[in-house]
């Protein structure tokens, strides 16, 4: 079975995350898109977000209806075995022990995620445990993609500087780059432009409509929880109670 693992803090899952998934399970013929929300997401420590409880939750309700997706909780089990934020590195790992060996294990990122991929813990590990999936977007060019993989994989700047004449458009659709060890798959733009900043602001203020952008479920959701308003009001100057890194 060809599985992706989609990772994310899902606050909340939206249309737009879901347009992903579509996307690449029809391009990778997917049996399964595991949607893992972040328990502790260590790069948002200074962020307030939804607690994992709520963002489960929401990913269960606006999954509904695709079989193949399915939510899971690996990261939260993974915090209760070791009291500190994991990384994807360790969350890739864990998956791995657990499939087969016919199995075979995409990560699925969008491109705004995969250009800060350098910064995040053990980049180059991370890239050669699995083959990425990497959702595009018009104005990124293999150029782009290829110049954010951290330095030791990193092209020749030759290299970048040819890949990088595609120009302002969308980088060929279904293009595989391969070298090092590390094997990227390119999927293209699937044209839904929501953002869970956008949408947190927009559940905080009386009388925006959310369906349109997170489904009827997780919009009932959030309404009944009220889950934004709250957050909202805690937004107020205060430190946050999580000490971690992200990477």
């Amino acid at each position: 079975m060809n599985l992706a693992l989609f990772g994310g803090t899902f606050d909340p899952v939206h249309r737009g995350h879901i347009a992903v998934a579509v996307s690449a399970s029809q391009r990778f013929e997917l049996g399964r898109v595991l949607f893992v929300p972040a328990e502790l997401p260590p790069h948002k420590q200074h962020q307030t977000f939804a607690s994992f409880a709520h963002r489960m939750a929401m990913v269960g309700l606006g999954t509904q209806g695709h079989a193949t997706f399915v939510p899971s909780d690996i990261e939260a089990r993974l915090y209760a075995e070791t009291g500190k934020p994991n990384y994807s590195l360790e969350t890739v790992r864990r998956l791995k022990s657990e499939l087969k060996k016919a199995d075979k294990l995409y990560f699925l990122i969008g491109i705004d995620a995969f250009l800060g991929i350098s910064k995040w813990h053990k980049p180059a590990e991370l890239l050669r445990e699995c083959e990425f999936i990497v959702a595009n977007r018009p104005g990124y060019s293999l150029g782009d993609i290829a110049g954010a993989l951290p330095p030791e994989l990193r092209p020749k700047a030759e290299v970048l500087k040819a890949a990088s004449k595609t120009g302002g458009g969308l980088a060929a659709s279904g293009a595989v780059m391969a070298f090092s060890g590390v094997t990227l798959h390119l999927l293209e733009d699937v044209s839904e432009r929501v953002s869970s900043t956008q949408l947190r602001e927009a559940a905080a203020s009386s009388g925006r409509r959310l369906e349109g952008h997170v489904g009827d479920a997780v919009a009932e959701y959030i309404r009944k929880t009220r889950l934004y308003r709250s957050a909202a009001a805690a937004k107020a100057p205060s430190k946050s109670k999580h000490k971690s890194s992200r990477g």
